[in-house]
């Protein structure tokens, strides 16, 4: 009867019926230990899946205690504590898991994310190392490999195991962010050839992401290649279009090709829908002066703005204002061309159940993996998404 119990506990995961599922399993509270233990052990995956917490936590203190080797409630009783950000006691629990069974694939994995959020990247390499000799050609496996190797300097062992997830017979050939990886390892490695192709790659299967958009843009006008360089700038207005920067850019690499008009139309046009944008009026300013065009009441305008940005925010004695007669395109400014290090999520392998426990619907386990999620973060220097991108990138004529 407790297998046929458990059997249509089953049924209601396969038809995504959560809450009868929890329900069913529930009704072993008050049987014997061993079924008990089967069933907290679930109940504490569902919860968890559903990030209640501290539900998940409850029952994997339940089959924990009914069942001390049991490993996948250790795993379970891991991630609870993982979210709760105690990453040394997860580590402990996730060690205690391994030990009562050596090859429990999710606590070696999920020691070697603890070690990682905890700056551990020798002994999480360890742990990944180990995953790897198991598993062979996991795609994550590879991913955190490649990405321990690019966090302690070692670019080159970054880059084979970022190139073998692509090459792979079961990796990702079209990953964007695999390929932005390895686009940003050879730009440190100062091979603007292959850092080219692989963002241009990357930009192919996944053409919204700021960071390749930005980097391909400026290496075009770089190149001089100012034609080339507008669809990115005009693709970046297009998904950040309260971003004046960007048509700015646009406007210049116009201004830079010669063709004046229309770079002269665009500044206008930026001009009426942001009147309060100083840096396009300096731009105005020294077009119109390049066209031999009255800018008088453009200057009028830009002097008023100075003005009140100055009486809002006073600058300190001996601090040089900016000079009118400067043809300058506007204020220098620069941006930093460090690495462009694309965000990456950090999954936490879900526990599976026992043979006899309760298997969630896949699409809820991929949804539970992110939520032990550790989003790389970009320096600030390194966000061109955030950076000022002025008329001083473009090179001179």
């Amino acid at each position: 009867a407790s297998e046929m119990e458990i059997a249509k506990a089953s049924h209601f995961l396969r038809k995504k019926d959560f809450e009868s599922a929890i329900e069913v399993l529930k009704s072993f509270e008050k049987k014997e230990p061993s079924l008990m233990a089967r069933a907290s052990t679930n109940l504490s995956f569902l919860y968890f899946l559903e990030q209640n917490f501290a539900e998940a936590e409850k029952f994997a203190d339940v089959a924990v205690k009914a069942d001390r080797y049991n490993a996948r409630a250790l795993v379970n009783k891991g991630n609870c504590l993982f979210v709760n950000a105690e990453f040394e006691r997860a580590k402990e629990v996730y060690l205690e898991a391994i030990g009562v069974s050596a090859d429990c694939l999710e606590a070696i994995y999920n020691l070697g994310l603890v070690n990682m959020h905890m700056g551990k990247y020798t002994e999480a390499l360890l742990a990944f190392d180990k995953l790897h000799s198991i598993t062979h050609a996991n795609c994550e496996v590879m991913w955190q490999l490649g990405d321990i190797h690019d966090r302690l300097g070692n670019e080159q062992k970054a880059q084979e195991w970022f190139s073998l997830l692509l090459t792979s017979p079961k990796g990702r050939p079209t990953d964007p962010g695999v390929l932005a990886r390895i686009a940003n390892i050879c730009h440190k490695a100062e091979d603007e050839t292959q850092a080219f192709h692989y963002h241009l790659e990357s930009y192919r299967y996944w053409p919204v992401d700021m960071n390749v958009i930005t980097w391909l843009g400026i290496y075009y006008v770089k190149q001089e290649m100012y034609e080339a360089a507008i669809p990115f700038f005009h693709r970046a207005a297009e998904i950040q279009p309260d971003e004046v920067k960007w048509l700015l850019m646009v406007a210049s690499c116009y201004r830079r090709m010669g063709v004046y008009h229309r770079a002269l139309k665009l500044y206008e046009d930026i001009h009426r829908q942001h009147p309060q944008e100083v840096e396009c009026l300096r731009y105005l300013i020294t077009i119109c002066k390049e066209m031999g065009l009255k800018y008088e009441h453009y200057a009028a305008e830009l002097k008023k703005l100075e003005r009140m940005q100055e009486l809002a925010n006073p600058e300190p004695q001996g601090m040089r204002g900016h000079d009118d007669d400067e043809d300058s395109g506007g204020a220098t400014r620069q941006a930093s061309q460090s690495q462009l290090k694309p965000g990456f999520a950090e999954e936490v392998m879900d526990p599976e159940p026992a043979p006899f426990e309760v298997k969630a619907a896949p699409q809820q386990q991929k949804q539970s993996t992110r939520r032990l999620v550790a989003t790389g973060k970009l320096d600030d220097d390194e966000d061109w998404g955030n950076d000022e991108l002025g008329d001083d990138l473009l090179p001179g004529m």
